[in-house]
Order: structure tokens, then sequence, then C-alpha cells
């Protein structure tokens, strides 16, 4: 029986988790005081302090780092990958820390923390389906301006965890099946899954696509222009516009979808329409990803932490149910899906990919 830590890192908590084979034995999420975290100048240095953090939570439950078979790491910002489970090297470590991005990530720190667990215990570390999975068709990097191509970023691992249930669920394999998968959190990804390979998506973090509770989704580029000009925004203004303090929050103040639903039941008219147009814009997008698929799909699915509203997935579905069937599968198990992406290693079905 395998032992495997997961470690899921977030911009402001770390969920770790522990698994014997499939079978988790706890999971915890910690939460981290922001202004303790602002101490950090940058994502990287804050390494030893989750490292602490995680240390004390298995010291609660009687183990230690050196207890483990492998370590199971979410992965970060590093260059465009395909999909599967790679091994944590000093090239991936290397962009963990170096790569410049906009969407910097607490995520990379999992893959740092994996890195030196690695060293220290001689175990295996490895990285699942990180955000950067690209599988795009050629004709999907085409933007319009030939030195900004079009970039996979996106919830690929719940996507990708998700659908393989889904086409079990059907009785179909993933890698024949023609999906649309709309993952919808604090960001929403809609791509178009065709045998096994997301070929088309809208860049989640940089705010691309339909509006979710904190980025801004697709505007038009000369309003972003204006924006820059006229208030004076420098580059990290507009990637915090884009990425975190866009859509709902921008609109209402708020990033929770309980707190906007509580609105409406309150009266709260504004509310009620930033709810109806988010769900209309993911909609619009899951019909623009229908034409990726030439409209043959098998089902449409709809999963994240706001997929458990049930009026917004009616939303959705009163929209999109004439291109196919929807379903719904709420919430996300990223921890699941990095620890049998690990396991499937350990058990020999697969081999990891190098970096």
């Amino acid at each position: 029986m395998a032992k495997i830590l997961v470690i899921n890192p977030g911009s402001t908590s770390t969920k770790i988790a522990v698994f014997d084979d499939e079978k988790m034995v706890f999971d915890e999420t910690i939460r981290h005081n922001v202004e303790e975290l602002h101490r950090f100048n940058k994502i990287p240095q804050q390494k030893e302090y989750r490292y602490q953090v995680i240390e004390e939570i298995l010291a609660k439950h009687d183990l230690n780092y050196s207890d483990f078979d492998a370590y199971a790491c979410r992965g970060g910002i590093i260059k465009p990958l395909k999909s599967g489970t790679y091994d944590i090297n000093e090239r991936m470590v290397d962009d963990l820390i170096n790569m410049e991005s906009a969407a910097m990530h607490a995520s990379c720190l999992s893959g740092l923390i994996g890195n030196d667990l690695a060293k220290k215990y001689h175990k295996p570390a490895y990285v699942v389906d990180p955000v950067v999975v690209d599988e795009y068709q050629d004709i999907a990097r085409i933007s319009g301006i030939p030195s900004k191509p079009r970039v996979a970023t996106w919830h690929a691992l719940n996507q990708k965890a998700i659908a393989r249930i889904a086409a079990q669920d059907l009785n179909k394999d993933y890698e024949q099946a023609r999906f649309i998968i709309a993952h919808m959190g604090g960001g929403i990804s809609v791509a178009a899954h065709q045998n096994g390979l997301a070929i088309d998506c809208n860049n989640a973090i940089l705010g691309e696509g339909p509006m979710s509770p904190e980025r801004c989704g697709s505007i038009a580029v000369s309003q972003i222009g204006e924006l820059a000009y006229l208030a004076n925004y420098n580059q990290q203004d507009i990637d915090d516009l884009c990425s975190k303090k866009g859509g709902m929050v921008a609109y209402l103040g708020i990033n929770d979808m309980r707190d906007c639903e509580q609105l409406i039941k309150e009266g709260n008219q504004e509310a009620k329409l930033i709810f109806e147009a988010m769900a209309y814009q993911v909609a619009k997008e899951i019909g623009s990803m229908a034409c990726v698929l030439s409209g043959q799909v098998d089902a449409i699915i709809l999963t994240g932490g706001i997929a458990y509203s049930q009026d917004f997935t009616n939303l959705i579905t009163k929209y999109t149910k004439f291109i196919a069937p929807v379903l719904k599968y709420p919430g996300e198990d990223e921890v699941s899906a990095l620890a049998i992406g690990v396991l499937r290693v350990l058990n020999k079905e697969i081999e990891p990919k190098i970096y």
C-alpha cells in the first residue's frame, strides 16, 4: 500500500491530504492570516513558512514527512506542457521560482516543497496536470496579435478528473468522448474536450472568457487601454483587475456566490443582474466551444464550487440544453486527482513525464 502526501497551496490557504492508495485518510485546510503572508515580498519566499505549517499538521496525526512513499504536488505557472504526471526536476524548480508571469500563484510552492522533500527523504515528488496544460489545436493559438498568441491557463486538474468520471458514468472512454466542461470557482474555465484532449479553452487566470467572482472576463481591448491611460493604471493594476478585482467583486464587493444569492433573497436587484449576467456569459462560452466541436457534443459538464448553486446551473442549462445534455458534478476533487495521478506512476500503470 502506497502512502501519499498531497500538497495543494492556495493564495491564503494550504490544503493537504494523506492517502493510502486511493483511500483518503484525512484532509485538512489551513487558513493563513493575510497580514502574515504580506511579510513575504514574493510567493516563493513563503516556502519555509508553508513547510513548517504542513509539518505541524502532520505531527497532530502522528506523521512526519519521512512516512510517505511519494509527494503529490499541485504545480504552478511553468512552461506549457501536455497533460500527465511529471517528475519535479531542477528545470521545473527554476521555472517555478523565476517564470515572469502576471499570474504567479501560490500553487508554485507545492513543487518547491515537494522538491525539497524528495531530496531530503529520497522519495519521489510529482506534479500532476498543472494549470498550464496545453493541448490546443494550432488554430486556437491565433489571437490577432502575432507577439501575443492565446495560451492555455485553466483548471486542468479538476477538468481532466471530472471528464474521466463523467465518461465512466456515460459508459464511454474519455479518449473517445466530446465534452464541454465549465469549471466555475473564483475563476471560470470552459474547455472543449475532444478524444482525450482539451483542444480549446479560455485563459481563466488572466480574465479571458466569462466574468467570474474575481475576474473581469473578456472586455474590449481599447477599454483596458483607456483605463491604463486615463486612470494611470500600471501593469500590476491591470493584472489585478483582470485576475483578482474584476467580475462580481468589482460590482458588489463580494466574491462568494452564496453571499450574492443572499443579497438576491433580500431583494437586491443589482446582485440579481450580476448573478444572471455571469450565468449568461458562461453559457455564451459554452456555445462557442460547441462550435469548436462542430456541434457534436456528448455532454456539457458543470463543475467547481459554483456548480452547487441550483439557480446558477439552472440558468446555464436553460441557455445550453439544446446543445447537449447538461450534467452537474459540483465541487472539485483536486486532492484525489493529485493522489491518483501519482498512484498510477507508483503502480507502474504510466511512466512519469520529464519536464
